[in-house]
């Protein structure tokens, strides 16, 4: 475990937008400017909010970047007849931030959906990869192979409204409760603040259709899978897994997988559920920080 900096805990948070494209894109940020980068993508349904409490754990050592995706949290939400919603749309607009904060080496923190747009980015942009983080975030096969994604593959081969409709039920508040709440140890020590916050957006006029979308989209994923597996293989990133191994969604079979690409990875399965930030913050942030540690000398200049 890193060394615990107790004073470290309360570093300033900065809420910030930009124009991406004509699109206002919402993020935080904290930390020094010049200290070793990391990017945090987020998954469904939640935003940036969901490393709310990580932040500012790690902002004491290093410069954090957190967007909001188009559709999701604080950043703009056009209808769907006025925006892509693809995850390669949602890469490209995240790799423009990046670009336009000037960011040259950083790592990546990847989750849920947060892993096909970092892997688009990491595999497109090797060399700008110093590691990655991954939390409940799947490259493989083996990690669909379970009964929650059988509707949402019908809905990719034959995309009906009987199939749409079929996993609508995703954006009710049940399923975003169900989503925090499966898996724990201890519901009680669940914040209803994220889930209260992520039901926000998805009720907004037009959200369901944009995450219906991406729904649709995320087929788009699995063919792009051993191309990712080769960038593992070849580029060989430092990787640290910290998965919630309750996860209904992405359970521990799409976990393992990365162990026969990967040489130098570090690999923990948490007891926990799908956002396992939520009930495991402070373990995950010690594992980074003593993972981050050791994989990128902070001496080097990253900017």
């Amino acid at each position: 475990m890193a060394e615990k900096h107790p004073e470290k805990s309360h570093q300033k948070v900065y809420y910030r937008t930009t124009d991406i494209d004509g699109l206002e894109i919402f993020y935080r940020e904290a930390g020094p400017e010049d200290a070793p980068t990391i990017v945090l993508l987020h998954g469904f349904p939640t935003s940036s909010q969901m490393f709310r409490n990580l932040i500012p754990q790690l902002a004491g050592d290093y410069h954090v970047i957190a967007p909001d995706f188009p559709g999701f949290g604080r950043s703009a939400t056009p209808d769907v007849s006025e925006f892509e919603y693809s995850f390669d749309n949602l890469a490209r607009v995240t790799y423009k931030l990046i670009e336009k904060l000037k960011l040259k080496k950083y790592s990546l923190y990847v989750m849920d959906y947060g892993a096909p747009v970092g892997y688009r980015i990491a595999s497109q942009h090797p060399e700008q990869i110093q590691s990655l983080i991954v939390q409940n975030g799947n490259a493989y096969e083996e990690g669909l192979d379970n009964d929650f994604w059988k509707p949402i593959k019908k809905f990719w081969k034959d995309k009906s409204k009987e199939n749409g409709d079929a996993i609508r039920w995703l954006c009710d508040l049940n399923a975003t409760k169900w989503q925090y709440h499966t898996g724990v140890r201890d519901i009680e020590a669940i914040s209803p603040d994220a889930w209260v916050n992520d039901q926000f957006g998805l009720d907004r006029p037009g959200n369901r259709e944009i995450q219906l979308e991406l729904f649709y989209s995320y087929g788009t994923n699995p063919p792009h899978y051993p191309s990712w597996q080769q960038y593992f293989r070849d580029h060989q990133p430092p990787m640290l897994i910290v998965w919630g191994k309750n996860d209904q969604i992405f359970p521990p079979a799409g976990a393992e997988p990365y162990k026969k690409d990967l040489k130098n990875l570090e690999y923990h399965l948490l007891d926990t559920g799908h956002f396992a930030l939520e009930e495991d913050g402070q373990i995950i942030a010690d594992l980074m920080l003593a993972f981050l540690k050791r994989v990128i000398p902070k001496a080097v200049s990253v900017k």
